[in-house]
């Protein structure tokens, strides 16, 4: 009995030793592992980390970890703080911008060739050059072209324009270039006072839709085109800067000593004008010799055999 009681107290104590709880400051270094494999989402906690370092944690984004190819297989841990979450951008449209939405807009030029748009496209205020040929245009108004006093250049070629509001144009400080070529117009707006080059060939202009002073104070006009029209006399107070004068295929019939001279002045003479055509009108020029004596250059016309269509 007395050897039972050696036996039996180291039994009990030896179950003791293997079943006593881990030391808590014990550290566990995942450095010290020899691994084969790694799953990259495994985390790992620590009862006893202070707090402060817990909630540092949570405020940081960890990137999975991973396993460089070498011999001994280190592992290493990367972090990297959050970056801020941008704010969301305003929906609200900016202000005064230019739609754009069917025409190339490129510092100060227009395009709108070719849209089908039915109406003046919205402009940006710094516009100079417009183009918006071959579309369904059919009136032009005075809201279309309000406050842009730098626009230089207006070609609307090609449209379907019946009606232009009379002071369309006339409030454009800077236009020099007006192009109405090709549309349906029967009456000529009032024209702004810088303009050089109109031209509004192929329309159904009448001689009673031009106004008798139209051009009169237009200092700067230079080319004016209105042949294939329905005019059935020269324009009236042609200014002395003009040098290019087309309205051949129109009804003219008959001029006048007035109608490019003055007969009054002997000494005046036209040095700008250096083309008139007229030819395809039914007019005989050579029953006018005295309505050239100002000119440097006869007007161009040939034989009238009556008007094709």
């Amino acid at each position: 009995m007395n050897c039972l009681c050696p036996i039996l107290f180291a039994v009990m104590l030896g179950e003791l030793v293997f079943t006593a709880p881990a030391n808590k400051e014990d550290k566990f270094h995942i450095h010290d592992l020899e691994v084969e494999s790694f799953d990259a989402d495994t985390t790992y906690e620590y009862e006893d980390e202070p707090q402060e370092i817990k909630q540092a944690k949570l405020e940081e984004e960890t990137i999975p970890m991973f396993v460089h190819a070498d011999t001994n297989h280190e592992i290493e841990h990367v972090r990297y703080i959050r970056s801020p979450t941008p704010e969301p951008e305003s929906e609200d449209p900016p202000i005064d911008m230019p739609t754009c939405l069917l025409c190339v807009c490129l510092t100060g030029s227009v395009y709108c060739d070719e849209t089908n748009t039915e109406e003046i496209p919205m402009l940006p205020k710094e516009t100079s050059y417009l183009y918006a040929r071959f579309n369904q245009i059919k009136k032009v108004t005075v809201k279309d072209f309000a406050d842009f006093p730098t626009l230089k250049r207006i070609d609307l070629t090609g449209n379907l324009i019946t009606e232009i509001e009379d002071k369309a144009f006339s409030q454009l400080p800077n236009l020099e270039h007006l192009s109405l070529s090709e549309n349906k117009l029967v009456r000529l707006p009032a024209l702004p006072p810088k303009l050089r080059t109109l031209d509004a060939h192929h329309n159904r202009i009448k001689s009673n839709g031009i106004k008798r002073n139209a051009f009169k104070n237009l200092a700067r006009l230079e080319f004016v085109y209105l042949g294939f029209n329905r005019l059935d006399k020269v324009p009236a107070n042609l200014p002395d800067t003009i040098r290019v004068l087309q309205l051949q295929h129109n009804n003219i019939s008959a001029i006048t000593d007035n109608t490019f001279c003055k007969p009054q002045d002997s000494s005046y003479i036209r040095d700008h004008l250096n083309e008139i055509r007229l030819e395809d009108n039914p007019i005989n020029l050579a029953e006018y010799p005295n309505s050239y004596i100002c000119l440097r250059r006869l007007p161009i016309g040939k034989p009238y055999f009556g008007r094709i269509y």
